[in-house]
């Protein structure tokens, strides 16, 4: 395999912060000396992350095993997520905020036609349900843990107690008409064809449309790791790697 060396979008505090969790996970366990360094290890979980650079692609890069890279990576992969926000967590952090806003995004895999559970029929696509809470800024607040992708919004939603934690906290939270009927706090846009709403209701909805589409920079946060854009991993994997890149992104973005 040809090797050569190539740039990598991401901001040098992501790889001293993960490189900094990686000394003190070796100190804890005292771990004998590895072909890496931390800092080393440290690149290619970022570069299997925000590139989905396949294993054997960063082993031979490294000049190291196939299996010892993706023993590297799970670890750092493992520690980024057991650090990520729980909802309790930002649930506090949004009782700050004027009001959040909730949706679902699909997360593609590279499943068969025989997977139906994780078959999304809104999206024509085999992928992972994972709701996400952004702030009125379209900040990413919180991303749950993965569901298969023919689990329904407002399912996932009740599934990980995310309306019940608003309510109780007392936090409005804009969301779409995917989400109608979820109670608690929850406003969604008025039902029914637009041709046949009130010109209060018509208004009300492009208000509600206004402010309910600053999610999609939440979305994209997520979406830039292009390991996210096409997951051809195990399912049971993608909730830690989706938790790796919030923490990421909480803790390291400008």
């Amino acid at each position: 395999m040809l090797v050569c060396p190539c740039g990598l979008d991401v901001s040098s505090r992501s790889l001293r912060f993960l490189a900094a969790r990686l000394r003190e996970h070796r100190r804890q366990i005292g771990s004998r000396r590895r072909r890496l360094s931390a800092g080393r290890q440290a690149l290619p979980a970022l570069a299997h992350l925000r590139n989905g650079t396949t294993y054997a692609q960063l082993a031979a890069g490294f000049r190291i095993g196939t299996s010892t890279a993706c023993r590297y990576i799970r670890e750092a992969v493992d520690l980024l997520a057991a650090l990520a926000p729980t909802l309790a967590e930002a649930v506090k952090t949004a009782s700050t905020k004027a009001f959040v806003i909730l949706d679902g995004t699909l997360l593609p895999t590279d499943r068969t036609a025989a997977d139906r559970p994780f078959y999304s029929g809104k999206h024509n696509k085999h992928g992972m349900n994972v709701q996400v809470i952004a702030d009125p800024h379209g900040r990413l607040l919180w991303a749950s843990p993965a569901l298969p992708g023919a689990v329904h919004d407002t399912k996932a939603a009740r599934t990980h107690d995310i309306i019940g934690a608003l309510e109780a906290a007392g936090v409005e939270c804009w969301a779409d008409r995917g989400y109608r009927g979820a109670g608690g706090t929850m406003r969604v846009p008025c039902w029914g064809r637009w041709e046949t709403l009130s010109a209060g209701q018509q208004a009300h909805n492009r208000s509600h449309a206004r402010i309910r589409a600053l999610v999609e920079q939440a979305m994209a946060t997520l979406k830039t790791w292009r390991l996210l854009q096409k997951l051809r991993c195990s399912t049971t994997r993608i909730t830690s790697l989706a938790q790796a890149v919030l923490t990421l992104h909480l803790t390291c973005s400008n």
